[in-house]
């Protein structure tokens, strides 16, 4: 009985710690997205997260149109953790007009030359954890 227990239990328990790790990212990447906020941009519902290992790398798309402006923002919970973030078009070539990495925070704009599937490719470049949380979400105007 014991036995079936854990096994309902521990799976439970490791998505609510993932989920946990998520959570704290997203609060990161709103606290970055939050100076845009203030510059008129607004923050989509859509938001992206998961956990990496050091020099592991993420990738998530997003449709982009042109005539708009976009910031995106990463964030991770990990003091000390160093992340970054570039977009890139479908092309593979670097679609970023500014970028920017402050330790767990980094952000890129991109103002899109066609409308179409853009790249987030977020990196874990240093962390003092084997696996580090992070998320994103992105602003537009």
């Amino acid at each position: 009985m014991l036995k079936k227990t854990l096994s309902v239990l521990l799976p439970a328990l490791l998505l609510a710690t993932a989920y946990a790790y998520v959570n704290d990212a997203l609060s990161f990447a709103h606290e970055a997205a939050n100076p845009y906020v203030k510059k008129g941009f607004s923050v989509r519902e859509d938001a992206w997260g998961g956990d990496l290992g050091v020099k592991d790398q993420q990738a998530v798309t997003a449709q982009l149109f042109k005539g708009n402006e976009y910031w995106f923002c990463l964030g991770t919970e990990v003091k000390n953790a160093v992340v970054t973030l570039h977009i890139y078009d479908s092309q593979g070539k670097l679609a970023e007009t500014e970028s920017w990495q402050k330790g767990r925070l980094a952000g890129a704009l991109v103002v899109p030359q066609k409308t179409g599937t853009y790249y987030a490719i977020i990196t874990v470049d240093k962390s003092p954890q084997e696996r580090t949380g992070w998320a994103v979400v992105y602003a537009y105007k």
